[in-house]
């Protein structure tokens, strides 16, 4: 069952800037990621998904709800993390939480306390006086204290220490196994290979592709290390009709895509002592759909 889904979304601010067509579903007890360079149209496509944003063609649905008609109520019922968040900089820390306790008509704190000591977080000061992470961790807590089922989260460690960061990926597995659905745009390759199943890639506003991590890794080029007897052999191997690099003297990095049978007919050509595949993250991947650009 799908929670979350975008149809055929399109915003065009001219000049190949916006979203073009994106499609793409979350089912319920998913983790999703969203990856793409700044100005891909990440946060475009959440913003539409938030109802701050009319589609000019396509829709937007939560639970079945359009999210343009029907945003005021989404908006209430789920967590949110938006890529830069506003606060009222003349509150204090428990000013604006008791705030956002009341817009959502909560009763109780709910998990406010746990959220807080999970973050070391006392935000007694006010807002406008708090460093970029302390803020951070304030839209964190805000977002997930009322525990709810769907969690929209746009660059969510922007601004954390690596530990915090940590500490944000195991909550978000925690959230996976508690079934709660989760879609999440991260610069944060390990963020995303590590709690998310599937994986949307958007390229200037395109949606390139969309398949489960193992998947997408399963289909790009793979790396493999060959260690050779002697440097001769290494240097006389460079010469083959493949993608190659020397590592050291012996040690030659190997890239290969559907052309495996000419690295094993190339190799049996020479004296080799090793060959090994290195992991291939989720950042290699991303790098080969931008072809090479920087995210």
């Amino acid at each position: 069952m799908s929670v979350i889904s975008i149809q055929n979304l399109t915003r065009d601010y001219g000049r190949r800037r916006g979203v073009f067509d994106v499609s793409f579903d979350v089912s319920e007890g998913e983790a999703f990621g969203f990856l793409g360079p700044n100005g891909a149209g990440k946060t475009t496509t959440i913003r539409h998904l938030m109802g701050f944003l009319k589609p000019q063609k396509g829709a937007c649905t939560i639970n079945g709800m359009n999210c343009w008609d029907n945003r005021a109520e989404i908006q209430q019922t789920l967590g949110y993390i938006p890529g830069e968040i506003a606060f009222f900089d003349d509150m204090t820390g428990p000013e604006f939480l008791r705030f956002i306790a009341r817009y959502r008509g909560m009763k109780g704190d709910g998990r406010r306390k746990e959220l807080l000591d999970r973050f070391e977080l006392s935000p007694t000061g006010r807002i406008k006086k708090m460093s970029k992470g302390m803020k951070q961790k304030l839209g964190i807590v805000a977002a997930l204290m009322h525990d709810p089922a769907i969690l929209v989260l746009d660059e969510p460690t922007s601004g954390l220490d690596p530990l915090m960061q940590s500490r944000f990926i195991e909550l978000v597995m925690n959230e996976k196994e508690r079934g709660k659905t989760i879609l999440m745009s991260s610069h944060m390759f390990e963020e995303v290979e590590r709690t998310c199943h599937r994986v949307g890639i958007i390229r200037q506003g395109d949606l390139v592709t969309v398949d489960s991590v193992d998947e997408l890794k399963a289909k790009q080029q793979k790396k493999f290390i060959v260690t050779f007897e002697n440097s001769k052999a290494a240097e006389a191997f460079l010469k083959e009709d493949l993608q190659t690099e020397m590592l050291t003297h012996h040690r030659v990095a190997v890239t290969v895509g559907d052309n495996i049978r000419d690295l094993i007919a190339a190799m049996n050509r020479y004296p080799v002592q090793n060959i090994t595949a290195p992991n291939q993250s989720l950042e290699e991947v991303f790098m080969q759909y931008y072809g090479g650009e920087q995210a």
